[in-house]
């Protein structure tokens, strides 16, 4: 499995209590597991949280309360949240892989249930997103997605002001081999397109 595909699982399993990764036709687990918008879903509209010191905020703090229930249901490498609060995806990643290298994933969900309430806090929190921005980081990730050789990758939109991920071009019977060495070559060629609001969408 792609770490793309395990990024937007992992941010379906955090959108079903919240409504706990909406896995993009269930592509990846990252919504899964961290507070990220779900492809497919709109980002929640919520009240900025002001900054506090070392450029921490109420949504760092709620993250960070998540990861430690997370760490307390038996994940004991669940990583801390970024400085400004949002996922590591990159490090959760790793923790999905191991969790299926020890075919475990039910911990894995039986966490994120446990865990749903803390995660909630930690969504309600999230500072408001540009669209624009997290649109227009979409749409490079795409982009560089097709420059380098996954040629199906279809760009982002724009529906109601709200940001949709691309990807697929059909996830109900999906066009692209996300688990091939090219798809995967070309995903880490152009991870560092994706800003930290868009990271788990495509």
């Amino acid at each position: 499995m792609s770490s793309e595909t395990r990024s937007r699982r992992l941010a379906a399993l955090l959108a079903l209590p919240f409504v706990l990764l909406t896995a993009c036709g269930g592509e990846k687990q990252k919504a899964d597991i961290a507070s990220a918008n779900p492809p497919g879903v709109a980002a929640p509209v919520t009240s900025s949280a002001a900054p506090q010191a070392e450029g921490k905020s109420a949504f760092y703090d709620a993250q960070l309360a998540y990861t430690q229930c997370m760490r307390k249901e038996g994940l004991k490498d669940w990583p801390d949240p970024l400085l400004s609060g949002y996922a590591d995806w990159t490090k959760i990643e790793v923790v999905q892989e191991e969790e299926e290298r020890k075919d475990s994933q039910t911990r894995l969900s039986a966490a994120m249930q446990a865990c749903k309430e803390p995660m909630q806090k930690a969504m309600q929190l999230e500072p408001q997103k540009d669209q624009q921005k997290v649109y227009e980081s979409l749409l490079a990730h795409a982009q560089c997605m097709r420059a380098n050789g996954v040629s199906k990758f279809t760009n982002p939109s724009m529906q109601n002001g709200v940001a949709q991920p691309g990807g697929d071009p059909n996830p109900a019977d999906p066009q692209l081999d996300t688990n091939s060495p090219a798809y995967n070559q070309a995903e880490t060629a152009c991870r560092d397109k994706l800003i930290e609001q868009a990271q788990g969408m495509q």
